[in-house]
């Protein structure tokens, strides 16, 4: 009992730092962009809630530290709705209020009275933002730990498996799949995962010769430390190294680093785009998707791998701050891939209605933004309740787990 408090309380702690640091940053990007162009704004606030400590700066805006650490948010003098996108008649309202307390022009510091493309970057900031903390922090790791590549070496087959009856042998070398070029073990994971019930075409190598294989992937249920109970497609094949020269690895500079974090954030992003894709196009059941929960638990699990690298504090700790490194990075592709999504109350629905303000040179009417964000609501939660469901059904992670094919 107790170890499983402990393990709680891991995986909470966890999820609260990379949840909280990423919404920061993320709402620090709707800030600064916002600050730039002279939006007057009230308040940011990391944390919800009541305030533990807050100071006002020399703009007027109140930097508040609030008891609830689940984010945070910025909020605009003269945000008065949810939408943030008021219709024409709210817009002379909220005009003739602002030049009564403040004198004529004194709107064109309100986010509402600006250029609809500065408010459309001040939107698309927040997004924008996940992205570099992302690419940051993926150059900041590959610079830290280096590339290390494990080819894809078939180390075992599992008997009857598609992968056996495709015809595959302990040793061979997968060099392609699907006729893109493969160099280490993750490529094949992440191919077989977002491929259940299609056929793969594998080139391989098998002592000096090229040999063309087929096998198709299979979903099937299975536990793993850090996802929990998870149903994902495999072809049955054990991919490690089995000799030094299946492994490289290698310093990289600032300037490659840079380029690895560029091709994992376009990987990651890729994967993201194709499962959702498939899962449109009634290939995947949504099994992987994830809510708050999962997260969570995938937050401890990767903490406490970390943690049992080894027995020393100092190695314990700078694996615990690479590991969830990486972590972050990821979570925080994937929270600016959703609020780009054109659904309303998320970042990329407001691009959408600022996109047609800008089209017809008025606000969308109030009637269709109240429509919009009602439809929009049902749907966000409508995918966090599917997405918390897998998490208490199957405790699953949308994460490609290196090693298994």
């Amino acid at each position: 009992m107790i170890a499983f408090i402990g393990q709680v309380l891991i995986s909470i702690a966890a999820f609260l730092v990379v949840l909280t640091t990423i919404v920061t940053i993320h709402e620090l990007g709707h800030f600064w962009v916002a600050r730039a162009f002279g939006v007057k704004i009230d308040r940011f606030s990391i944390g919800f809630g009541k305030g533990i400590f807050s100071r006002t700066d020399k703009h007027g805006t109140e930097w508040r530290l609030a008891w609830l650490p689940l984010g945070g948010y910025v909020k605009f003098s003269g945000d008065l709705d949810a939408a943030s996108v008021p219709d024409a008649a709210g817009l002379a309202v909220l005009r003739q209020r602002l030049v009564a307390e403040g004198g004529a022009g004194a709107e064109r510091d309100y986010f509402h009275f600006k250029p609809v493309l500065q408010r459309a970057l001040i939107t698309a900031a927040g997004p924008a933002a996940n992205f570099v903390l992302a690419m940051v922090l993926l150059t900041l790791l590959f610079s830290v730990v280096g590339e290390q590549i494990a080819a894809p070496r078939v180390y075992a087959v599992q008997p009857n498996s598609p992968a056996a009856a495709g015809g595959f042998q302990p040793r061979d070398l997968i060099l392609t799949v699907n006729g893109r070029a493969v160099r280490e073990g993750d490529e094949v994971t992440q191919a077989v995962i977002l491929s259940a019930n299609d056929p793969l075409t594998f080139t391989v190598e098998r002592a000096g010769q090229i040999v063309t294989l087929v096998a198709t992937p299979l979903r099937q249920m299975e536990n793993n430390a850090v996802a929990g109970r998870i149903r994902v497609a495999r072809i049955g094949l054990d991919l490690r190294p089995m000799s030094v020269q299946d492994v490289t690895l290698r310093r990289l500079n600032p300037i490659e680093a840079a380029a690895k974090g560029a091709d994992m954030f376009g990987s990651t992003l890729n994967s993201t785009v194709t499962y959702l894709g498939r899962i449109f196009a009634g290939k995947e059941s949504g099994d992987l998707l994830n809510g708050p929960v999962g997260i969570a638990k995938a937050a401890g699990g990767i903490t406490q791998q970390a943690a049992s690298v080894s027995d020393d504090l100092g190695t314990q700790v700078k694996s615990v701050v690479l590991t969830l490194i990486y972590f972050g990075a990821i979570v925080s592709i994937g929270m600016g891939f959703l609020n780009l999504m054109p659904i309303p109350v998320l970042d990329g629905g407001h691009l959408l209605f600022y996109g047609y303000e800008a089209v017809a040179r008025r606000p969308v009417p109030a009637r269709v933004q109240e429509v919009g964000y009602r439809v929009g609501l049902a749907l966000l939660a409508g995918l966090m309740l599917f997405a918390t469901w897998n998490d208490l059904q199957k405790l699953s992670l949308f994460k490609f787990l290196g090693g298994l094919a």
